[in-house]
């Protein structure tokens, strides 16, 4: 149970044992769950009043969009500078990598890419990633961090305090094993003034942040928020869609800690469908490359328009089983979420989400921009048609392309459209 396997083709750990096994070992930490159970007892009513009111505003009043975007990345000693010109071209600003605490010895090749990346006006948040050995060492851990902090908190003042906790594999068995991890990380903090972000729990386990901010003076509230792992962002996962989970999380966040704190999502992506060993899932969770494409945009629209989260991070730009580019063959691929993520990036930056309006079938959102107003519309369900009581200039698809439009009609489809209108023709329809 104490072992550490690293799946290099996935980006991760391999599970410690059988699901049996790991159910059996759990049941030695009763009185962890027990507090948990405590904890959240004494959050859920003020946490409830909160939820309601999150959901009851969510998408109803204007956000300013400045530049949520971020993006994940590994270090390469040889391709750096390729991976720095994606975030170039996509106009991604803000960009995080991982240090593992059993790669001491690649801090060079650390540095040398925040160097690269600072030099570029990419700023760069760093996770720090634990293993099992880091919890039954405390010390070997403290000296990790002592290390990593001294040597870039001039040129990184931020960094995730462990990485996906709640999941045995990587080496966490319950909360009190992680906050042994944040503890030396508190005082470290302080001695070299930099930010703490936490506490980094992975998919829909918000009932794990009572225990945990009460614990643990965070900077930046973080989660690593994945949807429904079988499908799109609006399908419901025990009755909650991407929307749902937004609210609730902030909600947990606000009566945990303090509601003026930022609230970042630093991981979420889609496995793929067809590349086999490389997936970091099997079966059902695999997509195919347009339905990744299309439900990143549409967790970005609806995560970015919520205004109750200040940064997304896709993990990450190169992979084969789920990054925004294949690296398999020596000519690096594109995939159609690449071309989405750029798009979109080029549409909401520095707009203001303005209304969502009401519709049956389809998602209708309004941002501002520049003075101009445009729409970004799509459908979780079947196409749909809707007709703009307004004049349309232009349309500019999920993968870029501008289509010059005549018609007041547009068809609706899973893939985000982008509705450019004429100046001063729809003032009146969305307000």
């Amino acid at each position: 149970m104490n072992s550490f396997r690293w799946n290099p083709y996935a980006d991760q750990p391999h599970n410690v044992a059988p699901k049996s096994e790991r159910f059996k070992q759990h049941l030695k930490y009763l009185d962890s769950y027990a507090y948990i159970l405590f904890s959240n007892l004494a959050k859920i009513g003020p946490g409830l009043k909160r939820y309601r009111k999150l959901r009851k505003n969510i998408y109803q009043n204007p956000v300013k969009i400045s530049d949520p975007f971020a993006l994940c990345f590994s270090p390469s000693n040889d391709h750096n500078e390729d991976i720095c010109a994606c975030f170039e071209e996509l106009r991604v600003k803000q960009g995080l990598f991982r240090i593992p605490s059993w790669e001491i010895n690649k801090l060079p090749l650390y540095d040398k890419t925040l160097d690269l990346f600072l030099s570029k006006g990419i700023d760069i948040t760093i996770a720090l990633l634990q293993q099992r050995s880091d919890v039954l060492d405390p010390v070997k851990w403290s000296n990790f961090l002592e290390i990593v902090f001294s040597r870039f908190q001039k040129k990184c003042r931020q960094f995730e305090i462990g990485h996906a906790w709640n999941r045995t594999k990587w080496g966490v068995w319950d909360y009190r094993e992680y906050l042994k991890l944040i503890k030396p990380a508190v005082l470290l903090a302080r001695k070299y003034d930099i930010q703490m972000i936490g506490p980094a729990v992975i998919d829909f386990e918000f009932h794990l942040y009572p225990a945990v901010l009460k614990a643990a003076p965070f900077d930046i509230i973080s989660s690593l928020l994945y949807t429904d792992s079988v499908g799109a962002p609006e399908n419901t996962q025990f009755g909650w869609d991407l929307s749902k989970k937004i609210a609730l999380l902030r909600a947990a966040v606000d009566v945990c800690s303090d509601p003026q704190k930022e609230l970042w999502v630093t991981e979420f992506n889609w496995p793929l469908k067809g590349t086999g060993k490389y997936s970091p899932a099997s079966g059902r969770p695999n997509v195919s490359e347009q339905e990744q494409s299309d439900y990143l945009a549409r967790y970005y629209l609806l995560g970015s328009s919520s205004g109750y989260i200040q940064k997304i991070f896709w993990w990450q730009l190169i992979a084969p089983g789920y990054g925004l580019i294949d690296n398999r063959k020596k000519k690096w691929r594109k995939r159609p979420a690449y071309y989405a993520f750029k798009t979109l990036i080029a549409q909401l930056k520095d707009s203001t989400f303005a209304h969502r309006i009401p519709h049956p079938s389809a998602n209708i959102f309004f941002f501002e921009k520049a003075g101009q107003t445009f729409a970004a519309c799509w459908t979780n369900d079947a196409p749909s048609t809707f007709e703009f009581p307004s004049t349309i200039d232009f349309i500019i698809t999920e993968s870029g392309e501008k289509i010059v439009w005549k018609d007041q009609h547009v068809n609706i489809d899973h893939s985000p459209k982008y509705i450019y209108f004429r100046k001063n023709s729809i003032d009146n329809f969305y307000k």
